[in-house]
């Protein structure tokens, strides 16, 4: 078991921060670690703490009796185990129903891999941007478990792509999430570890601030109390990232289905072209704006932009087939099939940025 370091009280803008967030720490078969990080991060002055007995089971209940006896801490309990989103979930609902004038929440994990001391330098930060999602994140230098370094650089790198984001840890668990965005993941399906992906995700399509606060990086010999398991997990983390070119290409599939029949039945490259991405399109819409984007923008505010895209789409796409078709002999399908692949890429980044994208707050 590693040392907690020693800290001081919280001071000026840390000690508003106690007051104004509540600690969350979603907690399974937890070592007995959590009774000291809990302890310290009272000593602190944190005076609204949250844990989460996600399912420990019998063996485990005299950690969480421990935590229950401490003063401005409350144990909340879990009959079975259902997953570390839906433990912060429950978190989070209880914490704001009880505390209405709470301004976020920070999330820390219980196997004592978050110093107290970074958990109050990232609370005193909050303060200072409480509109903004911070993460507290690890450098990922020295001796580090594999799993753990390899599911961060993957997902790192999917993230860039598809989220438009350069962000260094993505898997970090100590976060100080804004009320707002609180309430908004409130509403979110996922329950296991993809519940922090679609964190991210949310955050970046709501238009909220992601900031980064370096912490130490505390790992023991094995990680032996981490409960995520690589594959189960990393797939489903990566499934939450591949639902976003999901719904293209469904949308893809239905709109060549579309045009393969009415191109044959015309003969027309515009008629057929029009007539498919019509259709298609508002497919496409309506599961994009809900699904993958998040958006809960105005149709009047998104419907323009989004049309606006569909029809330079369009004009650009006709006339690159067109050449490719009727200049260089391509047959009609397979140059379809070859532009919109080309611009699938660009339409989803102006998709992702534009269309959909709030303003930052």
């Amino acid at each position: 078991m590693h040392a907690l370091s020693d800290h001081p009280r919280l001071s000026g803008s840390a000690a508003i921060a106690a007051v104004s967030v509540a600690i969350l720490i979603p907690a399974y078969r937890p070592a007995a670690v959590l009774i000291e990080i809990a302890t310290s991060l009272m000593d602190a002055g944190f005076t609204s703490i949250l844990v989460i007995d996600d399912g420990s089971g019998p063996e485990y209940r005299w950690i969480f009796d421990q935590l229950a006896a401490l003063k401005n801490l409350k144990v909340l309990r879990h009959a079975v185990n259902l997953g570390k989103g839906a433990a912060l979930k429950t978190g989070m609902n209880h914490a704001l129903v009880d505390s209405p004038g709470l301004a976020g929440i920070v999330t820390v994990d219980a196997d004592g891999q978050h110093d107290p001391a970074d958990v109050i330098r990232l609370a005193s930060r909050f303060t200072e941007s409480p509109e903004a999602l911070i993460l507290g994140t690890r450098a990922f230098a020295g001796h580090v478990p594999l799993r753990s370094r390899l599911g961060n650089s993957i997902t790192q790198a999917v993230m860039r792509v598809v989220a438009g984001q350069r962000l260094s840890d993505t898997q970090t668990g100590l976060r100080a999430i804004p009320r707002g965005l609180v309430e908004r993941m409130l509403t979110v399906s996922a329950s296991g570890y993809e519940f922090e992906l679609e964190m991210l995700i949310a955050a970046k399509h709501l238009g909220y601030r992601i900031l980064e606060q370096p912490i130490r990086t505390i790992y023991e010999a094995g990680n032996p109390t981490s409960h995520f398991e690589p594959l189960r997990d990393s797939m489903r983390i990566y499934f939450v990232l591949l639902r976003f070119t999901l719904i293209s290409m469904l949308t893809a599939v239905l709109d060549n289905l579309l045009f393969y029949g009415f191109f044959h039945a015309s003969g027309s490259i515009a008629a057929a072209m029009f007539a498919a991405r019509l259709i298609a399109l508002g497919f496409n819409y309506a599961a994009v704006r809900k699904a993958v984007f998040l958006s809960r923008e105005q149709h009047k505010i998104v419907l323009p932009r989004y049309l606006m895209l569909a029809a330079a789409n369009v004009c650009l796409s006709y006339s690159l087939i067109s050449f490719l078709s009727g200049t260089l002999g391509v047959e009609v399908i397979a140059a379809k099939i070859s532009v919109e692949s080309i611009l699938f890429i660009a339409n989803f980044a102006i998709q992702r940025d534009f269309v959909f994208a709030r303003p930052r707050r």
